[in-house]
């Protein structure tokens, strides 16, 4: 009987894992990752190669402010709906149109001798990239169940990483042997794949409705959740959850070169076989919070986060050691992911999935504000201590939330996190 009942969980997890749904959610993450570095690293490296100054180029950073800001206009998102297509995926072929087009438009630009007009078009790439990330963040928690909530954030999370490769690394690579304007044109090309997963995509049915008023978009989406038992509190836990590990990977790369490893052994080991460790470890947290539920993925993924994080420690101690540095890595890589994916649907579960754009949109980026506050002293800390203590506090910094998600538990406040089986 136990065997029957595992045989047909086990056959249950291949039908969701392999399920159009889950294929959507992979290939959405894959066009929302895509965009994010064509106004980072990618342009960045070919102003440098126009003879853009320095200053110019670190100033384009504040193009970036639509992904901090995107809870502004997510709620006309959730109040508004398209004819074409409906809510969901109207505004999301709106904003990818919107995409493509502006990356055509960068591609046009002539970084040496209108550095203005490249400032314009990398920020209107930014504002329609955050707004497919609001609309996607919805769409994936109005067509998911909730048991579904945790594998389906790690294969958004994974489709994101290998679009980011794509843009970066291929873009990179690209550059060498055709001009920039070309690259960006292949990368508009190639956007194409998120506007034919968006038309062939399923509109989700929302039983709750949506907004009738901009008032009730704007304002009712804070008091819904404000009114819940311990909602404060959960938005501790949502800050605590990844301190640690945001702290211990702030301060890696010096910590890396300042036991002795070279810039290619980070290279090849850190990033290179990292990503590889991550997209492993995103997969499988999806795999064990589709079976376990978000709960008990969250408490397991968190100490492991934790341990992890104290493996840096032990590195400290060992010093410049090539396998030791690999182990390391790997289990960081592996439980950063698991956690990441357990974490992602935990937040989309908070959402009304009335206001889903805006709650998730508050959420997200009320996470990343204090993360770079905490991440701001990681420097001086690791001076004052030296890399052992920093590490060592990184990895306990984990208690205090795993702690208060336990309580929150008990109280039933964590929402629901049903397995599948």
């Amino acid at each position: 009987m136990t065997t029957n009942l595992a045989n047909r969980g086990f056959v249950a997890i291949l039908k969701v894992i392999f399920s159009g749904r889950m294929l959507v959610t992979l290939l959405m993450g894959f066009a929302c990752g895509l965009p994010l570095l064509l106004t980072g690293s990618v342009l960045q490296a070919w102003m440098k190669k126009e003879g853009v100054d320095l200053a110019t180029i670190g100033l384009f950073a504040l193009v970036g402010l639509p992904y901090t800001l995107k809870f502004l206009w997510a709620p006309l998102l959730d109040r508004y709906a398209t004819k074409l297509l409906g809510r969901r995926r109207g505004w999301l072929l709106l904003a990818q149109m919107g995409l493509i087009l502006s990356i055509v438009a960068l591609a046009l630009t002539r970084p040496a001798e209108a550095t203005w007009v490249v400032a314009v078009v990398a920020l209107l790439i930014t504002f329609f990239s955050a707004t497919q990330d609001i609309v996607v963040d919805a769409y994936r928690r109005e067509a998911l169940a909730d048991a579904e909530l945790g594998l389906g954030a790690s294969l958004y999370v994974n489709g994101y990483r290998v679009g980011m490769l794509l843009a970066s690394g291929g873009g990179l690579i690209l550059a060498d042997f055709i001009p920039f304007q070309q690259v960006y044109l292949v990368m508009a090309v190639v956007m194409l794949a998120g506007v034919a997963t968006t038309l062939a995509a399923p509109e989700p049915e929302v039983l709750e409705g949506r907004p009738r008023r901009l008032k009730e978009a704007v304002i009712d989406p804070f008091v819904e959740y404000f009114r819940r038992r311990d909602a404060v509190l959960i938005l501790l836990f949502v800050l605590l959850y990844k301190v640690g590990d945001t702290m211990a990977s702030h301060m890696s790369i010096p910590f890396y070169l300042d036991i002795g490893f070279s810039n290619s052994e980070i290279g090849t080991v850190v990033k290179l076989f990292g990503f590889w460790a991550t997209i492993l470890g995103g997969f499988a947290g999806g795999v064990v919070t589709l079976r376990f539920g978000i709960y008990r993925s969250l408490w397991f993924f968190g100490l492991l986060q934790g341990l992890s994080t104290a493996g840096f420690a032990l590195l400290a101690l060992i010093g410049h050691n090539i396998p030791a540095l690999a182990a390391v890595i790997a289990f960081e890589n592996l439980s950063g992911g698991m956690g990441t994916a357990a974490y992602v649907a935990f937040m989309a579960s908070l959402t009304n999935k009335r206001f889903t754009a805006t709650q998730y949109a508050l959420l997200s980026s009320f996470m990343g504000i204090p993360r770079v506050i905490v991440a701001a002293p990681t420097g001086f800390m690791a001076e004052f201590m030296g890399w052992f203590g920093f590490f060592t506090l990184s990895a306990l910094i984990a208690i205090p939330g795993l702690l208060l998600l336990w309580w929150l538990h008990r109280r039933g406040s964590t929402g629901r996190s049903e397995a599948l089986i």
